[in-house]
């Protein structure tokens, strides 16, 4: 159990260098108001006067105070030739330096508090690290942290009561920390600051030891007793009552071991019924072996802890990679890495596959048949066209002279116009597949590549490089779309196997047309009713009514004739045969095209390109510089790995046997 404390102070210097907040060390922090005797409840734990005394606040940055107990010096001489001293002290800041004289390491506490927190009172949240030795201490890690204060003094910044309390909770929040909150005798437990914070972080109790400072300076006629039994307020690790040295012990240099002489006989003397469970000496074996159980109790979490974060720090050390040292094969490796992840992608075996969108081959598949598919199944054959405009143009392809049949111009000429309109959706859809090619880039360099994000310069030339490629690849494949529409435009084939006939369609619709009309009777009622009936405008004029040889051929609205509703039923059904038939084919062709032209050309020829347009002697040195941010990562999280290793090692070296 002893050795639970010094392995502690161990692992609190391995985690110095890389920032002690990753892992939650067990310590016990020293908390109270300011001037409420926290220095000399400390000095009486060591025995010796070393901590800075004055007006005001004094203690103006954490001081971690580690207590070692080492054999006395006449045991230390005959075994080892080591420091020729009874006590001696350490600084982390001061390596290699001893101080064998308290009254310097009081000096050093002083000059280290400006250092760091400056001359105007003002405090810093840099701890300063104090290893003392002695035969006369027992095995503690205590952290001393700045008095509670209220008000600003002086040219102390005007926010000095948050920042002190903001510090004491950043140490007493730590779930593994021992809180000892000192109040002195002379003022009500009720309005304690340090309770207060205590409570805050330590609702329960389990980890809060109360000392009640100053027992010799309370009114005459009270005492301290239904304070020092938990009547008052109760506190689960106990409430341990000491008496300090009064300012005329300090400016007398009274001796410690003459100051406790004299707080036990007050002890004695006030409080018999308690005297062996109060008093300095006391605390310092009570918060030993509070320490030693604490620590036991946080060393399995302590250890998984160590080992889970060893493996996170393992992995991420990998993600950053190695220091370049052959750029030419650095730059292949990560080169071809990246082609091979891009059509990885395309194909759907990439490592990285999203789940909350489609991507890559996936998307251009739903683009070539849902989106293009839809668009085109949702173009009406015979959208844009009315009657009037199909006679129009029947009209104007038999030239003067009235046509028998329907002429075969007009259908060609309709058909082209219908069959033009295939040709936007067409290239939208290879838009569409360039701009996932184009997505594509980044879903590599950012889930499939890492070495790309240690070298911004190449991944902006991989993908400057790619999207060239890319932009070339696109006015060529729009091309070929475009002359497949111009080709379905060129020659329009009515041999077309799937082409309806045309005289069957005529002979379909005038079969149609003569059930509809009871046999034929009404067509000739009308025939003979059209004879009879001059018609205006084409007939001899009367007197009355003058005749306006301007005037349209085609009204804008009239009801067609029987003939000529047979004639725009023939042409809508061999219209509309027609252009399935092509759209048909062009959804067949155009994903086909936009495949070769564009996405395999460039899955074929990327690595090439990529090769052939970085893999140049005077680039690389400038492309494979890595990002500032990256390399100082590396260095960070390798230092922090080597910290993990350490205290798995240190914490490793404790046996079962050694808890109990």
């Amino acid at each position: 159990m002893e050795t639970l404390i010094p392995t502690i102070n161990r692992l609190q210097e391995v985690f110095l260098t890389v920032g002690t907040e990753i892992i939650q060390l067990p310590q016990i922090v020293v908390v109270g108001s300011q001037s409420s005797g926290k220095s000399s409840v400390l000095e009486s734990l060591v025995g010796r006067d070393f901590l800075p005394r004055g007006s005001g606040i004094v203690t103006r940055r954490p001081l971690v105070l580690q207590l070692i107990n080492v054999p006395p010096l006449k045991e230390r001489l005959k075994t080892e030739n080591g420091i020729k001293a009874e006590e001696w002290g350490t600084f982390l800041h001061c390596k290699n330096q001893i101080f064998t004289d308290f009254q310097e390491i009081c000096k050093e506490i002083e000059a280290e508090t400006e250092r760091g927190s400056g001359d105007n009172k003002g405090i810093s949240p840099e701890p300063i690290y104090l290893k003392i030795y002695s035969p006369n201490v027992l095995n503690l890690t205590l952290v001393d942290l700045p008095g509670i204060t209220k008000v600003p003094l002086g040219d102390q910044p005007e926010d000095i009561e948050a920042q002190v309390q903001e510090m004491i909770l950043s140490f007493i929040s730590n779930p593994n920390s021992l809180i000892l909150a000192v109040s002195p005798a002379n003022s009500d437990l009720a309005t304690s600051d340090a309770l207060k914070l205590a409570r805050d972080v330590d609702p329960d109790g389990r980890r809060t030891l109360l000392v009640v400072s100053k027992l010799d300076l309370m009114d005459a006629g009270t005492d301290a007793l239904e304070v020092l039994l938990g009547r008052v307020i109760p506190i689960r690790l106990g409430i341990v009552g000491v008496v300090n040295r009064s300012q005329h012990d300090i400016n007398t240099h009274k001796t410690l071991q003459d100051s406790m002489k004299d707080e036990q006989a007050f002890l004695q003397r006030h409080y018999p019924s308690l005297a062996s469970r109060a008093g300095s000496r006391y605390l310092a074996k009570t918060l030993s072996r509070l320490l030693m159980h604490h620590i036991r109790d946080c060393l399995p979490d302590l250890k998984t802890r160590v080992t889970v974060l060893s493996a996170q720090y393992q992995a991420q050390l990998i993600s950053y990679g190695q220091p370049v040292e052959d750029h030419s094969a650095t730059l292949l490796q990560i080169v071809t890495k990246f082609a091979s992840d891009y059509c990885n992608t395309i194909e759907g075996t990439a490592r990285h596959i999203q789940t909350s969108e489609l991507c890559g081959g996936a998307r251009i598949c739903y683009i070539f048949h849902e989106t293009f598919g839809r668009t085109l199944q949702s173009i009406d054959p015979l959208g844009g066209l009315t009657d009037l405009d199909i006679l129009t143009a029947i009209r104007n392809a038999t030239g003067p002279r009235p046509a028998l049949f329907v002429p075969e111009v007009s259908f060609e000429l309709l058909v082209k116009r219908q069959i033009k309109r295939l040709e936007e959706p067409s290239l939208r859809c290879v838009e569409l597949v360039h701009e996932e090619l184009q997505r594509i880039i980044q879903h590599c360099s950012s889930f499939s590549t890492q070495e790309l994000l240690r070298f911004p310069k190449l991944h902006d030339s991989i993908v400057e490089v790619v999207t060239g490629l890319l932009r070339k690849r696109l006015p060529i494949t729009n091309e070929m779309v475009h002359n497949l529409v111009a080709i379905e435009l060129a020659y329009i084939n009515t041999k077309h196997p799937d082409f309806t006939d045309a005289a069957q369609v005529s002979a379909s619709v005038n079969s149609q047309q003569a059930e509809a009309t009871d046999g034929g009777k009404r067509w000739k009622n009308e025939k003979v009713a059209e004879e009879r009936t001059p018609v205006t405008g084409f007939g001899s004029p009367s007197k009355s009514q003058a005749i306006n040889l301007l005037d349209t051929a085609m009204p804008a609205s009239r009801k067609l004739s029987a003939k000529e509703q047979r004639d725009c039923e023939v042409i809508q059904r061999l219209i509309k045969c027609y252009f399935l038939i092509v759209r048909k084919g062009i959804q067949d062709s155009v994903p086909k095209t936009v495949m070769h032209f564009l996405v395999n050309h460039v899955k074929e020829h990327l690595q090439s390109e990529l090769v052939g347009q970085l893999y140049k002697q005077p680039l690389l040195q400038e492309l494979l510089i890595e990002s500032q941010e990256t390399a100082q990562q590396r260095t960070e999280v390798a230092q922090m790995l080597e910290a993990l290793k350490k205290a798995n090692t240190i914490i490793s070296e404790i046996r079962e046997t050694h808890l109990w």
